[in-house]
């Protein structure tokens, strides 16, 4: 993955001048040492500079992360700190910031020994607020160096998420389809969370695929797409054109993202692209997404959003499925009730065209897309990636702006059942604890659209605090069973 940051986190650690400096300082070498016997030590660095106590400690503390490469920030109350400048460092620096705090060691050192960080960080919040400035705050943010380092460990995909998304362009090929107004939002939020967006004309990118035609790469990347799809090449003699138009995006990213370093592409894949192109383009869109590059499907602008925070939470490949249909009365009886813990309305299927990454399908095959060919001819219908997602633990989710400009978020977590779908496209059953009630409440309610993003394993409470983060007031999720949703009918 390498469109996504790296995070190196500097801890700075502070300290009220009224209480001995050591406890901070001591507090400090014992978490860095704590983490380093957890995790990866290379993503953190350790301030030495100085033990904040001033603004010109702030000053020469700021100065050194920045010099150190840092981009994310851990404020470290070893003891009870000093509000003024502990929230300064904050707002100064140019990157995500969390603050946490010291716990009590031992009851044979509550004298001399006592930081009364616990009540610190009841000031440090208060500044921030008044300052204006975002920080993330762990749900209890008081522990041991060991419960501390897992903090920390826990901050940084939230972390390389909104550094992600700081350093962010979204290209767009053409306007959404017909008949998807659903999959428009205005892109007012986008530059409200420091995005860049490129909107462009599927015209646009027609001429730059015909400008790749013979391009001397073509041979390598079929032999690549060759080796992925294995026995699954039903279609070689789209591959070819398949390669010109992977190739063609590809230039295209490198060409157009100017300063900004990462990239999400909203594409456009019917209705004129098939008879044009002479192809669909979902088998590309799921080799880019594996790569860490997200290219969502019918031009859905928050969809592509919403995939690449996942891909900086997950450092993994994600996918965008339509909330697509129920599983029928049978197949529920037979291949689910009684074998696992899910009522019929806990089911549903999610699937798209066949744009889901190979590593995450049990088994693929290069087909053609069947909705579409029952209006068109099947030869320029060819490039769909079609097989059962695996099973295995899920999160759904997205960040959507409102028709008014509104940010809104959801996270689901649940499965993929080990159910054979006997359907089409890249697809999958999925089961969510009290779904019913969470698409009607929250989906239906909140108007989202039918595009939900997929991350590969239970990110929730990481994808939640991303959100928070960004600003966003209302997150919904799968109320469980016996909390009621305001809208929901009590009797």
């Amino acid at each position: 993955m390498n469109n996504i940051p790296k995070v190196k986190l500097g801890i700075v650690a502070v300290s009220r001048d009224c209480f001995p400096e050591s406890l901070s300082v001591n507090r400090r070498k014992a978490l860095v040492a704590a983490y380093a016997g957890k995790y990866d030590a290379e993503n953190i660095y350790e301030c030495p500079i100085c033990i904040v106590e001033s603004e010109i400690h702030m000053v020469q503390a700021l100065e050194d992360i920045k010099k150190a490469g840092c981009n994310a920030l851990a404020v470290y109350l070893g003891n009870f700190g000093p509000e003024i400048s502990e929230t300064l460092l904050a707002k100064h620096f140019d990157g995500p910031v969390m603050f946490l705090a010291a716990a009590e060691e031992s009851g044979d050192s509550l004298t001399g020994g006592r930081g009364d960080a616990y009540c610190g960080m009841l000031n440090a919040s208060y500044n921030l607020k008044l300052r204006g400035v975002k920080a993330y705050i762990p749900e209890y943010p008081v522990g041991t160096a060991g419960e501390c380092a897992d903090m920390i460990e826990e901050f940084l995909p939230i972390a390389r998420a909104v550094i992600g998304l700081s350093e962010l362009k979204i290209i767009s090929f053409g306007p959404r389809p017909l008949n998807f107004l659903a999959c428009n939002a205005p892109i007012k939020q986008l530059y409200n969370l420091g995005v860049e967006i490129e909107e462009n004309s599927e015209l646009d990118l027609f001429e730059a695929f015909n400008q790749h035609a013979g391009d001397k790469r073509i041979p390598d990347v079929v032999k690549d797409m060759e080796e992925e799809l294995g026995e699954g090449n039903l279609k070689p003699e789209i591959l070819p054109k398949l390669a010109q138009y992977e190739l063609t995006l590809l230039d295209w990213v490198e060409a157009h993202k100017g300063y900004r370093k990462y990239v999400a592409i909203a594409g456009k894949c019917w209705p004129a692209f098939q008879t044009q192109f002479g192809f669909v383009p979902c088998y590309v869109n799921s080799r880019l997404t594996g790569r860490g590059i997200p290219v969502s499907c019918e031009v859905d602008i928050y969809g592509a959003l919403s995939e690449y925070i996942g891909t900086c939470v997950t450092q993994d490949a994600v996918t965008l499925l339509d909330v697509n249909n129920s599983v029928p009365d049978d197949m529920y009886a037979g291949d689910i009730e009684g074998k696992f813990p899910y009522t019929h309305r806990d089911v549903f299927m999610g699937f798209h065209c066949g744009n889901t990454c190979s590593k995450k399908l049990s088994a693929c095959s290069m087909k053609y897309q069947m909705i579409m060919a029952r209006a068109l001819p099947e030869e320029v219908t060819q490039g769909t990636l079609e097989g059962d997602i695996l099973p295995g633990d899920i999160t759904f989710y997205r960040l959507q702006s409102t028709a008014d400009s509104q940010l809104r978020a959801y996270v689901a977590e649940g499965e993929v059942l080990p159910v054979a779908t006997r359907s089409f496209g890249s697809i999958g059953i999925f089961a969510i604890p009290e779904m019913g009630r969470f698409y009607r409440h929250v989906l239906i309610e909140k108007n989202y659209p039918h595009h939900g993003a997929v991350a590969f394993g239970h990110y929730g409470k990481a994808l939640f605090e991303v959100f928070k983060y960004l600003g966003v007031e209302d997150i919904g999720y799968n109320q469980p069973k016996g909390v009621r949703y305001p809208t929901e009918n009590p009797f």
